[in-house]
C-alpha cells in the first residue's frame, strides 16, 4: 500500500452497490475514511436503495445513486446510464476509490468503472488477480461459513490504508423534521417513554429471509393480548397486504404503512424500546439508532447479525445453512419456519425489560448477542450512545 499517496487523497469515492443494510454496515468504514485525513470528502456510489440509507450516514458528503448492471438488485441494464456514470465520475476528479463488497462478490466491474473514470488509486478485496484494475489489492481470505462480520470486513479493508474510526458502532443522522414526525405519531397513540410497545417489521427483500407471516401474526397477538404490549407493524406500500395480514383484528396491534421515508422510520425506531425484524435493512437501521433488536435470522448468510446493540438472534439450525440464496433452494425455509412464535415473544419481552429496566442489564448480559469487535460472532451487551439529530 502506498500510504503516502492515500494520505494525500482528499476526495474519496466509496463504492457500495448493495442494499440498504449493507450501506448502513459500511458506515463505520466510511467514517474512518473521512476522519483519517483532515478535510477529506467522501462520496458514496450506491444502489438506489443504498443511496437512501447513505444520505443518513454521517461523514458522507455526497451520495450518487447507480443501478449497476452487475448487481443482483438491478432489474435491467442501461448502457447509456453506464456511459454517463463514467463521465460523471470523471468530472468528480476523485483522488481515490475504495470498493466495498461482501466475500462472494467480485469488485472487478466496479474497479473497471473507476479505472475508466481515471481515478488514480483503487482499493478492494479481490479473489482474482486484478492486474492494473486495482492499484491496492487485498487478497480474499474468506469462504462460505468462515467469514467476518460485514462491518468488520469493511473496517479491516480501510485499516490497510491507515483509516481507523473513533468508534465502530453504526450511526445515522436523523433530521429534526423526521424526529418531529415520530414524536407526533407516538403522541397521538399515547406511546410514552415508559410504554410497553415495540415495532415489528415483517418484510425483507429476499423471500428466503422472511419469517412466516403467520408467525409474526401469532407473536404480535400474544404480545398484545397476554402481555399488554402495543405492537406497531411497519412496511412499505408494496408490503401493505403483508402488514395487514400480521395485524389482523388483534386489539393493540396497529399497521403503519408508507408514506414515511427512511429518515422517519429511523426516528420511529430510535424511539421504540425494541424492534422485531427479519435479517433486513430495518434491523440494521435499528442498530444504527441504538435500539435493541430481535432478529429473525435466516441462515442464508452468517455475517449480517445486528452490530453493537443488545439483541436476540433467532434461527433454527439446518444442514443447508450458508446457502447465500435469495430463495430457499430446499423450498422449506426451515431456518426460519421452525422458530416458534413463543420464542419470538420471549426474546422481545427480555429486551423490552432490558430497555425499560436498565438495572436488569447486568443479569441479562450473557443472553445479548451483538457481533464482537474482533469479527467473530460472540455474545455480549454493548452500551449505546444517544442518537445524533440534525
Amino acid at each position: 500500500m502506498n500510504q503516502a499517496a492515500w494520505s494525500n487523497a482528499s476526495r474519496i469515492l466509496a463504492v457500495r452497490l448493495d442494499n440498504m443494510g449493507d450501506a448502513l454496515m459500511t458506515g463505520p468504514a466510511l467514517r474512518a475514511l473521512a476522519d483519517s485525513v483532515r478535510k477529506r470528502s467522501v462520496t458514496l456510489l450506491a444502489s438506489p436503495a443504498g443511496a437512501e440509507a447513505g444520505r443518513l450516514l454521517p461523514n458522507v458528503d455526497e451520495v450518487i445513486p447507480y443501478a449497476a448492471p452487475w448487481m443482483k438488485a438491478t432489474s435491467a441494464s442501461n448502457l447509456t446510464a453506464d456511459h454517463e456514470m463514467i463521465h460523471r465520475l470523471c468530472r468528480g476528479r476523485f483522488d481515490a476509490a475504495v470498493i466495498f463488497t461482501c466475500f462472494s462478490q467480485s469488485p472487478l466491474p466496479a474497479a473497471l468503472l473507476c479505472y475508466l473514470a481515471g481515478i488514480p488509486l483503487r482499493l478492494a478485496i479481490c479473489r482474482e488477480n486484478p492486474y492494473h484494475l486495482l492499484t491496492d489489492w487485498v487478497g480474499e481470505t474468506e469462504h462460505a461459513g468462515a467469514v467476518r462480520h460485514e462491518v468488520r470486513r469493511q473496517l479491516d479493508l480501510v485499516s490497510r490504508i491507515g483509516a481507523q474510526p473513533a468508534d465502530e458502532r453504526l450511526r445515522v443522522m436523523v433530521p429534526i423534521k423526521a424526529r418531529g414526525w415520530a414524536e407526533h405519531f407516538r403522541a397521538r397513540r399515547g406511546l410514552t417513554g415508559a410504554s410497553r410497545w415495540l415495532v415489528m417489521h415483517p418484510g425483507a427483500s429476499a423471500p428466503s429471509r422472511r419469517y412466516p407471516t403467520e408467525g409474526f401474526a401469532a407473536a404480535a397477538r400474544i404480545l398484545a393480548r397476554e402481555h399488554g404490549c402495543r405492537v406497531i407493524v411497519t412496511g412499505r406500500e408494496d408490503e401493505r397486504s403483508l402488514v395487514e395480514a400480521v395485524v389482523g383484528d388483534a386489539p393493540g396491534v396497529e399497521a403503519l404503512v408508507e408514506p414515511y421515508d427512511l429518515a422517519a422510520l429511523a426516528a420511529l425506531l430510535a424511539s421504540a424500546p425494541v424492534v422485531v425484524a427479519n435479517n433486513s435493512g430495518p434491523a440494521h437501521l435499528a442498530a444504527a439508532v441504538g435500539t435493541p433488536v430481535v432478529d429473525l435470522y435466516a441462515l442464508t448468510n452468517p455475517q449480517h447479525t445486528p452490530w453493537g446493540v443488545p439483541c436476540r438472534v433467532l434461527s433454527h439450525d439446518v444442514p443447508c445453512k450458508n446457502c447465500y440464496k435469495s430463495i430457499c433452494p430446499e423450498t422449506h425455509n426451515d431456518c426460519l419456519r421452525k422458530i416458534p412464535p413463543s420464542q419470538v415473544v420471549e426474546a422481545a419481552l427480555e429486551l423490552l425489560d432490558l430497555k425499560l429496566n436498565p438495572l436488569s442489564a447486568a443479569a441479562a448480559a450473557h443472553k445479548a448477542e451483538p457481533s464482537a469487535r474482533d469479527g467473530s460472532l460472540t455474545r455480549r451487551v454493548c452500551t449505546v450512545e444517544p442518537l445524533k439529530v440534525i
